[in-house]
């Protein structure tokens, strides 16, 4: 991750789209305060999923279950699985960058 001031975020945001692409992020702050984030799309996502992921109304929705289920309990994803006759998907090891 890569952090840039902002009075001194000088570069073309295609030069900062091209760090966070390869360090994951580039943070802009001011003061020394993040104020806005860079960041790589996901391999495979579509614009539906980067949509509804940065909507703050549906990040709220998803906090609030997060805490209701934390509080109260709820069922597991493997419970849900089970419950309709889903298998889970096999675990695939991922290759390194050394093909290891």
């Amino acid at each position: 991750m890569k952090t840039v001031e902002m009075a001194q975020a000088t570069a073309s945001l295609s030069e900062y789209a091209q760090k966070a692409r390869r360090g994951g992020a580039v943070v802009v702050t001011l003061r020394g305060k993040p104020v806005a984030t860079l960041s790589a799309v996901p391999k495979g996502a579509d614009w539906e999923s980067l949509a509804v992921a940065a909507n703050p109304k549906f990040q709220e929705i998803m906090e609030r279950s997060r805490r209701v289920h934390r509080e109260e309990g709820g069922l597991s994803p493997e419970d849900m699985r089970r419950h309709f006759g889903i298998q889970a998907k096999p675990q695939t090891r991922r290759k390194t960058r050394s093909g290891r």
